[in-house]
């Protein structure tokens, strides 16, 4: 039939897999976490048919994948047809559950087919999450992709504009591009009678509600060969993906006179690295090739020329505007730090020229959203760096726990921006990075032997590596074929002290099973924990 997949292997991982893995973080410090899909749990299947009810799709189109995908990634969204999630990116999460605590897929769905009413909230990697649960439960191979540092290019010209005032700092009025740590999206197996042959295969679909299409907040099916070969002619939605994974960063600075000078464009930083589980175990996967051809390859120019071609808008920069800097490099680095200890910036300059010259250098520190939008900057820091002929020379700025502590966001993620201006040649450097801190873990361990059908005893245990006390805490356990999903409240978790929850749980499917965990407060978010468990037969 028309998602017909030929190897046994992907056909257990793709459609009957009721687990899988989110990878998140950013492209420096990769996370992952796991995830419930539970397409087998009582009612899912219920749920999943009413949401096509609820689309209004007719009887004769539910045969067709093609139809049920691009209906499906308008109603797992809630706007504009009171859909299964609203989205919400302001860290206030007042009158629901916060993104970061949901272990998995089936209490949104099942909250939803019995309210009616859209379940608050989600980000990315749980609309995501919601839509591979809906997707093989219908029998239709899916898999949950993430793509690092990924572009939401407001005006779809294949660029993200970064505007620099004279300072050399980032100019957030005028900027309205946003580059997103990781973007979640899913991919779904079908034939496509509709296009030419051989675009048939993995197919982006996306319910995160971006931009309309056809009016409505939706995203695919688009064929990810026709994304790599830059045919982005063929339905659904080709060039807002293509966008995703393949746009420039351009940082321009308006000068004196009123004209927009270029002061770097950075080809490499969009669409770095392209992952999903591995068949048949928990490791990530590289899939960049499906979607892009090596960067600066004979084959990635003749894609873009594609692209451009079939109506992609990419502005073409006037070599007489942009002369790149080339007689002194610039780079940072970011130590890795654990959340709630100090770290330091350490910016490094090669001036390979025989000149000597001073950099006046600025650094601005910004929490941000995942989604690269800044909630504000805690740390600004400028200093004059002399830079020696022909020589390397690096200097460190130290961030304190204390200045970032009171506004931290959900994924401890910050932005760096650092831009210095060569005082003798009036030539800017400018270099932007995100990192994440390294968040505690919940521990999971089981007592007793573990039969289905038998009593067993499961334990969660978390230490707060905060110097605060946390309060209002909310863990949450779950594992299909193990346990439904369990919820507990502690009012309070002093600084360094340990929380023990037990648990007491009835297998029912033995095999091997995979309880998952999430801790959640204002103060700490994306806590989580996971344990494979081997469930013996009677």
């Amino acid at each position: 039939d028309a998602v017909y997949l030929d190897d046994e292997k992907e056909r257990e991982e793709y459609v009957l897999n009721d687990v899988g893995i989110v990878f998140h973080g950013n492209i420096n410090e990769i996370k992952s976490r796991s995830w419930s899909y539970g397409q087998f749990e009582e009612n899912i299947l219920d749920a999943c048919l009413f949401l096509m009810d609820k689309a209004e799709l007719e009887l004769s189109g539910r045969g067709n994948p093609i139809k049920i995908c691009r209906v499906a990634s308008a109603v797992i969204n809630s706007r504009d047809d009171n859909g299964v999630i609203a989205g919400s990116w302001d860290n206030t999460y007042t009158y629901g559950v916060a993104p970061s605590a949901w272990t998995g897929s089936v209490d949104i769905l099942l909250e939803y087919y019995s309210s009616k009413q859209p379940v608050r909230y989600g980000q990315c990697w749980v609309f995501a999450g919601v839509f591979n649960t809906f997707l093989r439960c219908l029998g239709i191979p899916a898999r949950l992709v993430t793509n690092y540092s990924s572009a939401h290019d407001n005006n779809a010209n294949l660029q993200l504009d970064f505007f620099l005032d004279d300072e050399g700092k980032v100019d957030t009025k005028l900027t309205k591009d946003s580059v997103w740590n990781y973007h979640c999206w899913n991919e779904a197996w079908m034939t496509r009678p509709d296009l030419p042959v051989g675009f048939g295969g993995w197919q982006v679909v996306d319910g995160t509600p971006q931009e309309t299409s056809d009016g409505m907040y939706r995203c695919g099916p688009a064929s990810v060969q026709a994304i790599k070969h830059g045919h982005v002619c063929f339905q659904f939605d080709a060039p807002f993906v293509y966008a995703e994974v393949n746009s420039d960063i351009v940082y321009s600075r308006r000068e004196k006179n009123g004209i927009q000078a270029i002061e770097k464009i950075d080809t490499n930083h969009i669409g770095q690295l392209i992952v999903t589980k591995e068949v048949g175990g928990d490791g990530m996967m590289e899939i960049t090739e499906e979607y892009k051809f090596q960067e600066g390859s004979e084959e990635e120019r003749l894609a873009l020329e594609t692209a451009v071609m079939y109506g992609i808008k990419k502005q073409t920069t006037p070599s007489t505007m942009y002369q790149p800097q080339t007689d002194v490099d610039m780079d940072f680095q970011v130590q890795k730090a654990v959340l709630g200890s100090d770290f330091k910036v350490t910016i490094t300059f090669r001036n390979r020229s025989r000149n000597y010259y001073t950099a006046t250098t600025y650094l601005s520190g910004n929490i941000v959203f995942y989604t690269g939008v800044t909630k504000n900057e805690f740390k600004k820091h400028s200093f004059s760096a002399k830079l020696e002929p022909s020589s390397p020379s690096a200097f460190d700025v130290v961030i304190k726990s204390s200045e970032y502590l009171s506004d931290l966001l959900d994924q401890a993620s910050f932005h760096f921006f650092v831009t210095a201006r060569i005082n003798e040649t009036g030539k800017i450097l400018a270099m932007q990075k995100a990192t994440v801190l390294e968040i505690p873990s919940l521990r999971i361990k089981t007592q007793g032997e573990m039969v289905a059908g038998k009593e067993m005893s499961v334990t969660v245990e978390f230490t707060n590596p905060l110097k605060q006390t946390l309060e209002n805490v909310t863990l949450r356990l779950e594992g299909p074929g193990v346990l439904r999903t369990m919820k507990k409240e502690f009012r309070q978790i002093p600084a360094n002290s340990t929380l023990i929850w037990e648990v007491k749980c009835i297998p029912k499917r033995p095999g091997l099973r995979k309880l998952i965990a999430s801790l959640n407060c204002d103060a700490l978010r994306h806590v989580y924990g996971e344990l494979n468990v081997q469930i013996q037969k009677p």
